[in-house]
């Protein structure tokens, strides 16, 4: 991959080490969303921590609101913050020991215990995520060039991909217990002797995540570059602050990044929604246990990795803008098929399906429905982020990368409780989880109809 001077300042030198360990913080990072957020622990928090799977549904999407509220609030500050202080690793090291801390303390979950406790922790590690999520993001322009950081974004995505369904793999074939029998889809006896019927196969899925995010952040500390040290601590929160309200009002004048920005918030409200609640959803309305959510996880994950190592070339080809209207698109058609399709039907109920249980996993005619949408949101919920995140990288320079980024987070975090409270408003309203996912067409059409509308790159007027 060759370099170019993007400001006038030659970055640092980024070796194929240094590229490696920024791609692996994805691979490091994934698990936390695939495992635990949605297909194991978000699904068992819904289905099985308490007796009320609507009202746990509910729940699950509050913690999701609250997350984003505060992860809107202090992503663009933190962003110019780290712009004045320059390195970015201590704010990873700083945010990594407070997710790995919450996600051991998943653990103590069990069935029947406070539900106010894991909603606390699962506060914190998504806050902890999403902010370190920040900091790795605004090092990616200083790795490659313009033409190449496409390519880089997406396959860093596909890794985080591939990393999930490794431990998502593990979870499943070694540790899920069947309730029924206790043993796990191969007929093992559950590793360390963990029991099923006490939750303890989705419970550990937190510590697991815990350990491999923390071995696998540490070649991006050992080999990437990083910026040079900034302003001491107390000078750069005072200038990174007032660094954010100059952005805050050039982005009055920069049109086509502001407009790139509302895009992106809109239509990311929507995919935000579809990880945090598409597992809870199958769980609620097919009753699947950890092993349907974990075999339809995989099945997901597997799509996604190829997904993004062809959006990857299709970035480089023919850009970010449309890669990214193009996942939106699928993502639309994929969405209005799950909210469409219920034991016995799909389509709304055009397409009768027989509820004759076939036996094994997924054994009805809605099951398998439901799995080929899946592999349409598969194929492009990685693409859609992936290629955002380029987007941006191909917009700014190094030095405003930064607040930019967290300007980014801010976008997609600013009204990411809009799609979980119109989800839970919804549902709590008219009993009908379908009612509530539909809320999340409302933001993927809205924000593909602004995009097509925005220049690209959005430096451009």
């Amino acid at each position: 991959m060759n370099r170019i001077d993007w400001t006038g300042t030659q970055p640092p030198k980024a070796t194929e080490k240094g590229i490696w360990g920024w791609m692996l913080f994805d691979w490091a990072a994934q698990p936390f969303f695939t495992v635990v957020t949605t297909f194991i622990f978000g699904p068992y928090f819904v289905s099985r921590l308490t007796d009320d799977p609507i009202a746990a549904q509910t729940t699950w999407s509050n913690m999701a609101t609250i997350s984003s509220v505060i992860i809107a609030i202090l992503s663009p500050i933190l962003g110019s913050i780290a712009d004045q202080s320059g390195a970015r690793k201590p704010w990873i090291a700083f945010f990594a020991v407070i997710k790995i801390v919450s996600l051991f303390c998943l653990w103590f979950a069990a069935p029947g215990s406070p539900v106010i406790y894991p909603v606390i922790f699962m506060i914190l590690a998504s806050i902890s995520a999403e902010f370190s999520i920040v900091f790795n993001d605004s090092m990616m322009p200083r790795l490659v060039s313009k033409d190449e950081v496409g390519k880089l974004s997406n396959t860093a995505w596909g890794l985080g991909y591939l990393g999930g369904m490794i431990v998502l793999i593990a979870v499943v074939a070694l540790l899920a217990g069947s309730p029924e029998n206790g043993k796990t889809i191969l007929g093992l006896d559950p590793l360390f002797g963990l029991d099923p019927h006490t939750g303890e196969d989705a419970r550990i899925t937190g510590p697991i995540s815990a350990v491999w995010y923390l071995i696998f952040i540490l070649p991006m500390f050992f080999f990437t570059p990083d910026a040079r040290k900034g302003l001491p601590f107390s000078f750069a929160v005072r200038f990174g602050l007032q660094e954010l309200r100059n952005t805050l009002g050039e982005l009055q004048t920069r049109h086509s990044i502001l407009r790139f920005l509302i895009a992106r918030m809109i239509y990311q409200d929507g995919v935000n929604g579809l990880l945090i609640l598409g597992g809870a959803f199958a769980a609620g309305m097919f009753g699947w246990a950890t092993i349907e959510i974990g075999i339809y996880g995989i099945i997901l994950n597997i799509v996604a990795i190829f997904g993004c190592l062809i959006a990857g070339r299709i970035d480089k080809g023919i850009g970010s803008k449309m890669t990214v209207v193009i996942s939106l698109s699928m993502l639309l058609l994929a969405t209005i098929g799950v909210i469409s399709t219920g034991p016995g039907y799909t389509f709304f109920g055009l397409m009768p399906l027989s509820n004759a249980d076939s036996g094994g996993l997924f054994g009805t005619a809605a099951e398998k429905a439901y799995i080929l949408y899946g592999l349409l949101i598969g194929l492009a919920f990685g693409p859609v982020q992936a290629s955002s995140r380029s987007y941006l990288a191909r917009s700014v320079s190094l030095e405003e990368a930064g607040r930019y980024f967290g300007i980014y987070a801010l976008s997609g975090r600013a009204t990411s409780f809009m799609a979980t409270l119109l989800f839970s408003i919804m549902t709590y309203l008219t009993g009908s989880a379908h009612l509530g996912m539909s809320t999340l067409i409302l933001f993927l059409a809205g924000g593909l109809v602004l995009l097509i509308r925005t220049p690209y790159p959005a430096d451009r007027t």
